[in-house]
């Protein structure tokens, strides 16, 4: 099976589960779907830190008014022709429960595993490696409007890196 093949393998299951896992916030009536977009910093362990800038976008279901599911996707960008994509199904969890409204600061704790894919060329050729991966952190989201805010967060993860973050959130339904 092809590289690619196998990523949109991973990519169908992880959707098929976050829509599993969804269910009961589809059972609720316009029960709050978030798109966010993130960009940020991440360094890899090595011999030394291997900087690498990143973007990303997550959608999140919300289960309880506390707890939400979805999938996101991590493209980094590494020196050179250093790249990784990250695909993973995460859970969160707001630390406490309030109804968003300006300036309301919501600190959560994240964690997910999925799907790990780091690209490298050498000379003439490129190097292709795929694995499991999982990350957890925290954040805070401060609330700009009823549905936008703005928020930062830290993660660890394996590969074994580290990441800062800044978020821009959008809630659809209520």
């Amino acid at each position: 099976m092809t590289a690619v093949r196998q990523l949109w393998v991973v990519v169908g299951l992880l959707a098929a589960g976050c829509l599993v896992l969804a269910g009961p916030a589809f059972a609720q009536p316009a029960a709050p779907l978030v798109v966010e977009a993130t960009v940020g910093y991440a360094g890899f362990v090595d011999d030394a830190l291997i900087a690498h800038g990143l973007v990303g976008g997550t959608v999140r279901w919300s289960l309880t008014p506390r707890l939400s599911v979805g999938p996101e996707i991590t493209y980094m960008v590494g020196p050179g022709s250093d790249r990784d994509l990250f695909v993973t199904g995460n859970l969160t969890w707001d630390l406490f429960r309030g109804a968003a409204r300006p300036g309301l600061v919501v600190p959560y704790v994240v964690g997910g595993a999925g799907f790990f894919r780091h690209s490298n060329r050498f000379g003439p050729d490129t190097f292709a490696s795929n694995e499991g991966t999982f990350t957890g952190g925290g954040g805070a989201r401060i609330w700009v409007t009823r549905r936008v805010y703005v928020g930062a967060e830290a993660r660890l993860g394996w590969e074994l890196h580290s990441r800062l973050a800044g978020t821009v959130g959008v809630r659809f339904g209520d």
